[in-house]
């Protein structure tokens, strides 16, 4: 029994048949596919420390399983310091079963370390089926040993596909499991979202204005019942007395029969005078 990739059994039995349905092929043979997985590597540092050429073959052997090779530069350029044929890169090109286990591990285990990681950008298609992602960070692969990494560099992935347009090489990558960041999408699920939380906010701030009002009118009921005018006796004139007396005619003895508290020093006096009559 041969071993075949998760991926490419995935595009085996489901990925065909749903492009075929999307784009109505007539035969198997128009749905487009995978051919090759160019992974490239620039190293223009290489000019001056050639040991840098050798890290770079040694970190894309490790990613995609196959051993890279240098690429050299095709002409002289002074202001750069550069000479025809010397070594400025590292690249490998994936194709059958080792093109799909690198694409899987790609979407599994490489992307979702990613920092800050939003989604691929929809305008890395050149206009002919070819998707090209550019990575930062060479350590976002888990085949890469941190503390053997000499120096943070990034790297760029192209996926050559048999489609003639970016619409068919856009539904197959899609399919195959890679996560494009569409804002179109991501508005109108926001603005559904939206409408939906507005709808709920809006109910909630009705019951609230319709149960405020109940109370505002029982208030106010609570409010008349209370304030409503009691009718005023009428006290005859006759029965009227004029509070003279009770403020003239108060005796005097009230007044002194108030007992004044002596101080300490008047107790002494008090004390001395009945010592003498003594």
């Amino acid at each position: 029994m041969t071993y075949i990739p998760r991926l490419k059994k995935d595009y085996n039995e489901r990925v065909i048949s749903e492009l075929k349905k999307e784009f109505s092929y007539k035969s198997i043979m128009q749905v487009p596919k995978i051919i090759k997985i160019v992974v490239s590597k620039g190293v223009g540092a290489a000019v001056a420390d050639k040991k840098l050429i050798e890290h770079a073959i040694d970190e894309l052997t490790l990613i995609t399983g196959q051993k890279a090779i240098a690429t050299l530069s095709k002409k002289d350029v002074a202001s750069f310091k550069l000479r025809k044929g010397m070594p400025i890169g590292v690249k490998v090109t994936l194709r059958g079963e080792k093109m799909y286990e690198f694409l899987d591990r790609l979407i599994t285990a490489a992307l979702p370390r990613v920092r800050d990681f939003q989604g691929l950008k929809v305008g890395g298609f050149d206009g002919r089926g070819n998707y090209t992602l550019g990575i930062s960070e060479q350590i976002i692969f888990p085949e890469i040993d941190i503390d053997k990494v000499n120096k943070i560099s990034g790297m760029d992935i192209t996926i050559v596909t048999s489609s003639q347009t970016d619409q068919e090489a856009k539904s197959l990558l899609k399919e195959m499991g890679l996560p494009f960041n569409n804002k179109k999408m991501f508005k109108e699920e926001i603005s559904a979202n939206m409408s939906s939380e507005g709808n709920i906010i809006n109910e909630e701030v009705s019951t609230e204005e319709t149960s405020a009002k109940e109370t505002s009118s029982e208030e106010m009921k609570m409010e008349k019942t209370s304030t409503e005018e009691k009718p005023l006796e009428v006290i005859p004139s006759n029965e009227i007395h004029v509070g003279e007396a009770s403020t003239e005619e108060r005796p005097v003895e009230e007044v002194s029969s108030v007992k004044q508290v002596p101080t300490e020093g008047e107790n002494l006096d008090s004390n001395k005078v009945k010592d003498k009559k003594l």
